[in-house]
């Protein structure tokens, strides 16, 4: 199983709560599980797509705009949505620049790391603009790192870049003008099955993560209520989502209910 090193802290409570147990020494990055016959490699995000869908890893955790970055949407399946590392990919432009709209972009320079997407909704605009046959095209071109300051250094004229709250992008005097696609982190699995013996672990495991993400949406709730008051009370379950306890609201309080404690829940089986 290969695992996201950028959203490290976020995986590992992931793979806790999924009852996956495991030391990883310093400074290495593969470690053996304890209580299952399976391997964890962590590893760039950019590079999991590939183990997964052409290697010999059954299952990794990545970013959806990673995988069609690496154009291997046809070599692995989306298992699960995370709920983390929420983010989108966005075009950028200098704040007080002169580019008000994304199609004056067209035959202009953009400096991204994602060159691919880039160049497919690059290319849509440049024909919209009438930018074809020997006409000068937008230039795409890849920057590794520190793509929200190729603007300020004069690389380039827009950027397209990931944003998750944007303080990056507005201290660098950016802002954005359009969405290539939202992300956030995935468990995916090879599309073409590799161990048919390792099926009902690969199975198991992924309910279990299913099981954790789905403890994080709800919690449970334990009060009384008088008898008098159990035909006004309104019914709901045990679990409930946090948001039906508003902070400082009256929630079960209104209906009667006494004593009430609520938990929340480290994981759950779906």
């Amino acid at each position: 199983m290969a695992v996201y090193c950028r959203l490290h802290e976020r995986c590992l409570e992931l793979l806790s709560g999924a009852d996956i147990l495991f030391r990883r020494p310093n400074r290495l990055d593969v470690c053996l599980v304890q209580n299952h016959p399976i391997a964890l490699v962590f590893l760039p995000a950019s590079d999991i797509p590939s183990f997964v869908g052409k290697g010999n890893v059954d299952l990794g955790i990545t970013g959806h705009d990673v995988i069609l970055e690496s154009q291997m949407e046809s070599f692995v399946t989306e298992s699960l949505r995370l709920g983390f590392g929420k983010c989108a990919l966005q075009v950028q432009v200098p704040e007080a620049g002169s580019v008000q709209s994304l199609d004056e972009l067209a035959g202009k320079r953009i400096v991204t790391s994602f060159e691919v997407l880039a160049g497919r909704f690059f290319a849509e605009v440049d024909t919209r603009a009438g930018l074809t046959g020997d006409v000068r095209h937008t230039s795409i071109e890849y920057v590794g790192g520190s793509v929200e300051a190729a603007c300020a250094l004069g690389l380039a004229d827009g950027i397209v870049d990931l944003v998750e709250s944007g303080e990056t992008m507005r201290a660098a005097g950016l802002r954005p003008i359009a969405t290539l696609l939202e992300s956030e982190a995935v468990l995916i699995r090879s599309s073409t099955p590799k161990h048919a013996h390792l099926a009902p672990l690969i199975d198991k495991i992924t309910a279990r993560i299913a099981g954790v993400i789905a403890a994080r949406k709800y919690v449970i709730c334990q009060y009384n209520v008088l008898r008098a008051k159990l035909q006004t009370q309104r019914r709901s379950p045990r679990t409930a989502r946090p948001d039906y306890f508003p902070p400082g609201g009256p929630g079960l309080v209104s209906v009667g209910a006494e004593d009430i404690l609520i938990f929340n829940l480290d994981n759950s089986r779906v």
